[in-house]
């Protein structure tokens, strides 16, 4: 009987407006906005392309509390950011559709069974998504706005600098910005694969073991 019970309250999760799980998704929201400050350059990349590792906040919230509240993350941060975009809400709307494929994809697969190794490949199809969908992202909603600041020859330009190829937008994002966005996925994993197991019973309010 006592197993019984124990096992009912690992499996218990407070409703869609718990009070703790929303507070927890307003504090990883706050961390998550301050974390797309901190970003820097990184090596055969063009300059204007930053690293951040803003994802991180909202995958802890997918594997603690559930795929959704990974998603509200990553909506509740982009919307605080809208407050000083320079880009029209644009690149908050191509950051957003990113981050929620990349913390939905890992949560809802790591949700199904919660061992270690069900986190590792969720993250890592997750960040594999995430990858895929930036191709069309960029193409279509992120590059069209650049254009408007920066002519697509002199864009390009800065791709060639580095390998000379990458010819058309094109070929530039798959092989630089795609690689380049799974790369940064798979260190938000690193990460949270480090300090889960210390979070998750913060956010959850417990420290049974539930497995995850």
């Amino acid at each position: 009987m006592n197993n019984e019970n124990n096992n009912k309250v690992r499996r218990q999760r407070p409703a869609w407006g718990g009070v703790r799980y929303m507070t927890a998704t307003g504090m990883l929201s706050a961390i998550a906005f301050i974390l797309m400050f901190l970003d820097f350059s990184v090596p055969l990349m063009p300059s204007f392309i930053k690293l951040d590792v803003s994802e991180l906040p909202a995958l802890i919230g997918a594997f603690a509390m559930g795929p959704s509240y990974g998603v509200m993350i990553c909506l509740v941060k982009n919307l605080l950011h809208l407050f000083i975009s320079n880009t029209g809400g644009v690149g908050e709307l191509s950051n957003f559709i990113l981050g929620a494929c990349f913390v939905f994809t890992a949560g809802i697969i790591y949700s199904r069974k919660k061992t270690k190794k069900r986190a590792v490949i969720g993250a890592f199809c997750g960040a594999l998504v995430m990858a895929l969908i930036s191709i069309p992202s960029n193409y279509f909603i992120v590059y069209p706005v650049y254009e408007n600041f920066m002519p697509l020859d002199a864009i390009l330009s800065m791709y060639q600098a580095i390998n000379p190829k990458a010819d058309s937008l094109l070929k530039c994002l798959i092989m630089f910005n795609a690689p380049f966005t799974f790369v940064k996925g798979m260190i938000c994993v690193l990460i949270t694969l480090l300090v889960y197991k210390r979070l998750s019973p913060v956010i959850k309010g417990t420290r049974l073991n539930t497995g995850g």
